[in-house]
């Protein structure tokens, strides 16, 4: 009886949270099979701790939380993978710029959102973070800080320093994109 309680439940918690899941991920690692990868992660970790859950923060927070540790683990993985690749490629010879969206990002519609998407690369993990769940889970500050075991005030300072850095992202985009055009205009006349 309990291991078919736990089946529904899980199944209850994925049909209703997979998607933010998903794109929590998908906007943290930025790429889709990844983040497919990760999502099962997340699930994984659930069903392994789903008794500890004490029902303290909602289960949208909780889940959001698990899929932000799910992220930092991948990034640490893979932060020592980058800096051998980094550390055994001869950046005077050669040079590495492939301005071309990649698969996922062409599937973001709307020159904003891919300029916002880009954007998010200069903010901390912390920061996107903060971003991703504020702004794209509608999270409130509250829930924010439960989801991230922080005080609402570290919350609020991480979401203006985050906001700011997006901002001065934006704006060195639309300048470059300024840049471009303008270049791209004398050169045609």
């Amino acid at each position: 009886m309990r291991d078919a309680f736990q089946k529904d439940t899980f199944q209850q918690i994925y049909e209703k949270y997979h998607q933010d899941v998903f794109k929590f991920l998908f906007y943290m690692v930025k790429n889709r099979e990844q983040a497919e990868d990760l999502v099962q992660e997340v699930y994984i970790r659930v069903l392994k701790s789903y008794e500890k859950f004490e029902g303290r923060s909602s289960e949208k927070t909780w889940l959001l939380s698990i899929a932000r540790h799910v992220a930092i683990d991948w990034f640490r993985k893979n932060k020592t993978i980058r800096e051998r690749i980094y550390d055994k490629f001869d950046w005077d010879q050669q040079q590495i710029m492939d301005y071309k969206p990649l698969p996922d990002e062409l599937a973001l519609q709307g020159e904003q959102v891919q300029q916002m998407y880009h954007a998010l690369d200069a903010c901390t993990v912390d920061q996107k973070s903060v971003i991703l769940l504020r702004y794209l889970q509608e999270l409130s500050i509250a829930e924010t800080a439960k989801t991230l075991g922080w005080t609402e005030s570290k919350v609020k300072t991480t979401q203006h320093r985050a906001l700011k850095q997006l901002q001065k992202q934006m704006n060195i985009i639309a300048e470059e994109r300024e840049g471009f055009l303008s270049e791209k205009t004398r050169v045609k006349y």
